[in-house]
């Protein structure tokens, strides 16, 4: 700690507001909010505090400290978002690109309003709904907007088609309308009112039923429709009352579409859950109105790896509903947020009215919870395969991990070992291969280890590789997709194992090993008795840490003492990251299928002449092993399939006579 930031320390006063962590050059780091600066900004300095691995890498960080004071702990909650969204500082938890976002306007402040995208939100008297995540789902609902109401797509000014709304008409006054009107109007997806063919009061209709629509209120559109189509059918417009049928009939069917889902009550609500993955967390948001969900928006959350769930969960909050144009009376939440009653207090006031925060433990709400959550994990698992599908992040990728690594060039391909084993027991190896920065599942093996007793890492990590690198025929890597102990396995047929292990794997550019340095020094004394000269690391949690989050990365090096540990939003250790997931989820399925296939065997199975038919023969007459045990041979024989020297066979193993 330098004197600046002691005499800080000594200087900050027992009110609410907000700090400012500055590194070396005077970049902010950090923003956060306290009711009381005194305590909350000291206790990151204590040597008592017991802090998370990101908190300990930021305050090993900070050079300077700023706070600026304010009246409430609501004025400290809005400065503190104003700030986040200003600087973006490397150790918040951050709402990706949250300024961009697309919203859909209505623009109440024009004659005759228009409905179309914007990309930010604003208090000017028009009604926005969003944010949405894609310009795509945007212009979609848009689309589907113009087809069930005929509403202006142009950009005229049409304060000249209608006299002034506010106000008497000035003398002389005519409207100045177009000669003829668009496209649009042929195809009845405009009034045209440009030509004078809707009155200001007709299209105002219109656009009413589109903020209707837009709030999830569809019975009341459709109401509406209804009435205007008896209208239509009674004045004997049948064309018109044709077309406000067939679009009462479309609105009904998104209606059907949102019944599949529904919450009790008519209040609006929100539902919120999330889901994270490596240092980054996924909010999925379902909009419910007037019960019923009018649609579902993901958010990504940058810098959550050794955040709380409660801490996202706030920091979604805050950042989400300070530019959201509404605010339902509920939200429903997975987690409890971190300064709940703050929060519930700011809320009120952007809303104008109470908000309740909700955190259900059982019941319809929890089941809804999990839904949510359900998609959120399904939007993370995209965004991993798309991020694994883009070349550009790929190739930067690679190009980190050659300058970290002191690599002679980018890694093309890596090659990463893991083990699984819950208690010794069934222990098994994976090698999964990524090329180009692409996984290459055609190459993945797996390998049940043979020749380590209990659960012994890094002798099971030697015995993979030994197999894996050896190159005398028959003894090399396996070729078929199949495990690697069932060619190895195969004494009947030795030609047959023979051809099958000949072929020789090209060598990787850099060999990752699951682990710290035991199972690193392991990998390298094979690798040498072996005379494989391929680089290779151990990647491994950081040890010391007994926080249940996620904790920071450490990479192993040969003969370095000190792991290596890159930043957090390093393109190469992200890919390390997934790497690393990836040999872990291959290896698990592996073991799991050994355990299951172990758990369920039988003692029919060791019974020579008893195969799969019989064994289910037998199972399925009897009903349990304890019940074939004391039948009789001629019971035994009577089943289907069985023969009475089959039989005999039985009782010698499991019964008596």
């Amino acid at each position: 700690m330098n004197d600046k930031i002691r005499s800080v320390l000594n200087s900050l006063p027992h009110k609410p507001g907000i700090y400012l962590m500055k590194d070396a050059q005077g970049q902010i780091i950090y923003v956060g909010k306290a009711v009381s600066l005194h305590q909350r900004v000291r206790s990151y300095f204590q040597e008592s505090a017991d802090l998370s691995p990101k908190n300990r890498s930021m305050v090993a960080r900070v050079d300077d400290i700023e706070y600026v004071v304010v009246e409430n702990e609501i004025e400290a909650l809005v400065l503190e978002s104003n700030y986040i969204k200003q600087y973006r500082p490397k150790y918040n938890v951050l709402l990706r690109d949250d300024k961009n976002y697309p919203y859909i306007k209505v623009a109440l402040s024009e004659d005759f309003p228009r409905v179309y995208r914007v990309r930010n939100y604003q208090r000017d008297g028009n009604r926005y709904f969003g944010p949405y995540t894609s310009s795509a789902a945007v212009d979609a609902t848009l689309d589907l907007l113009n087809k069930l109401f005929p509403f202006r797509t142009c950009r005229y000014d049409g304060s000249a088609w209608a006299p002034p709304r506010n106000g008497p008409t000035p003398p002389g006054w005519k409207p100045k309308y177009l000669s003829r009107p668009c496209t649009q109007y042929y195809i009845h997806r405009c009034l045209a009112p440009c030509v004078g063919y809707a009155t200001r009061e007709d299209y105002d209709a219109i656009i009413a039923q589109v903020i209707l629509f837009l709030e999830g209120k569809h019975e009341e559109v459709v109401k509406q429709l209804e009435a205007r189509m008896h209208e239509a059918a009674e004045a004997l417009n049948f064309e018109e009352a044709a077309r406000l049928r067939d679009r009462i009939r479309a609105v009904e069917h998104i209606l059907e579409k949102q019944r599949i889902i529904n919450t009790e009550g008519q209040e609006d609500q929100d539902v919120i859950a999330l889901a994270s993955a490596e240092d980054e967390t996924c909010a999925q948001v379902f909009f419910f109105r007037a019960g019923k969900l009018i649609g579902r928006e993901y958010f990504i959350l940058q810098g959550t790896r050794d955040s709380s769930p409660g801490e996202i969960m706030s920091s979604f909050l805050q950042q989400f509903y300070e530019s959201a144009p509404h605010i339902p009376a509920e939200i429903v939440l997975e987690v409890e947020p971190d300064d709940r009653d703050m929060l519930l207090a700011w809320l009120k006031s952007r809303r104008g009215k109470a908000v309740s925060l909700s955190i259900p433990r059982r019941g319809d709400k929890r089941s809804l919870i999990e839904l949510v959550k359900q998609n959120a994990q399904e939007v993370l698992e995209q965004q991993r395969i798309k991020w694994l599908s883009d070349s550009q992040k790929t190739q930067l990728a690679l190009e980190e991990l050659q300058a970290a690594l002191n690599l002679a060039a980018p890694p093309y391909r890596i090659e990463c070992y893991d083990v699984s084993n819950i208690q010794g027991s069934s222990a098994v190896g994976a090698m999964i291969v990524f090329e180009a920065g692409r996984p290459k599942p055609a190459e993945y093996r797996r390998f049940r280890i043979k020749s380590v007793e209990g659960a012994n890492d890094p002798a099971s990590h030697q015995e993979i590789l030994r197999r894996r690198f050896r190159r005398e025929p028959g003894t090399g890597a396996p070729s078929s997709a199949k495990e690697a102990d069932e060619a190895e396995n195969s004494i009947e047929n030795a030609a047959a194992q023979a051809a099958a292990f000949s072929h020789d794997w090209p060598l990787p550019d850099l060999i990752v090993i699951d682990g710290g340095k035991a199972q690193l020094n392991a990998a390298l004394q094979v690798l040498e008795e072996l005379h494989v000269e391929v680089p290779v690391i151990g990647l491994a949690k950081e040890e010391g840490s007994h926080s249940r989050l996620p904790t920071a990365e450490e990479i192993y090096l040969p003969g370095s003492a000190e792991p290596l540990r890159l930043p957090r939003t390093s393109q190469g250790l992200y890919l390390l990251q997934r790497i690393r997931d990836e040999a872990h989820r291959f290896g698990i399925t592996y073991h799991r299928k050994l355990r299951s296939q172990r758990t369920f065997k039988s003692q029919l199975d060791e019974i020579p002449g008893i195969g799969p038919r019989r064994k289910q023969a037998l199972l399925k007459h009897f009903g349990s092993l304890q019940a074939i045990s004391q039948a009789s041979i001629e019971e035994l024989a009577a089943v289907e399939g069985m023969t009475r020297a089959a039989a005999e066979k039985v009782k010698e193993y499991i019964g008596k006579s």
